[in-house]
């Protein structure tokens, strides 16, 4: 999973053992060098769809991480991009491959900025955040777009019930529960929580209008339907 570039066991331990933000902080070095970064194959085929959906003017990365999502941004924006991570680490990484980006080291869940955005994008995040937080993570960027502005993030189908890829997630989602309830500060990284039907009605509570456009580009499973979809939320 991991390149010999990329953390090692006890480093994960510690990254593991600490805060979110502080978990990143320490595993921000080296990052991009996990299975945890944004494939590109979906970072491209996200650019693809938007690059439709444009023209963009300036564009903002929630929770940025080390950038992946700014080169996104920065293919279909006109003008200045932004990323907004809650990891000094992880900013100070992203900064130095994106040093044409405006950072800054705020939280999603309390965002800084109101009706500035054309277009705001997501990659990987929505984990830590408690299905309860995802309301009003949805208002914070409903609030920093401008009228029209578009909040796009990719999701990728479930796995099905019993599969290897399931069974995997059953237990990393169990793996974590049980930290938590063990030590403190928590970890929060759930993603079987995110489920498409709960997100898009969320959305829509924000205020959003809600389409998918289906990824091509990474292919359909065996029953015809898209392996992963781009949510387009409309303000």
């Amino acid at each position: 999973m991991f390149t010999p570039q990329g953390p090692t066991v006890r480093e994960l331990a510690a990254q593991a053992l600490s805060s979110v933000e502080h978990g990143y902080d320490l595993l921000a070095p080296k990052f991009d060098h996990t299975p945890f970064r944004t494939p590109g194959a979906i970072l491209d085929a996200v650019a693809a769809v938007l690059d439709g959906l444009g023209p963009f003017d300036r564009g903002l990365d929630l929770c940025c991480g080390t950038g992946a999502g700014l080169d996104v941004l920065a293919a279909v924006c006109r003008k200045n991009v932004t990323g907004i991570d809650i990891s000094a680490g992880m900013l100070d990484v992203a900064a130095r491959a994106h040093p044409e980006a405006t950072l800054l080291r705020a939280d999603a869940r309390a965002l800084p900025l109101r009706a500035a955005f054309d277009l705001a994008v997501s990659f990987g995040a929505f984990g830590h955040f408690l299905p309860r937080e995802r309301p009003n993570l949805f208002a914070q960027a409903h609030a920093a777009l401008r009228p029209g502005g578009r909040f796009a993030f990719p999701v990728v189908a479930p796995a099905r019930p019993g599969s290897p890829g399931h069974l995997a997630l059953l237990g990393f989602d169990a793996a974590m529960r049980v930290r938590n309830a063990l030590w403190r500060p928590p970890f929060v990284m759930y993603y079987r929580g995110f489920r498409l039907g709960n997100v898009r009605r969320d959305l829509v509570a924000a205020g959003f209008g809600v389409e998918l456009y289906a990824l091509e580009e990474l292919g359909r499973r065996p029953d015809g339907s898209p392996r992963a979809r781009l949510v387009v939320a409309t303000k």
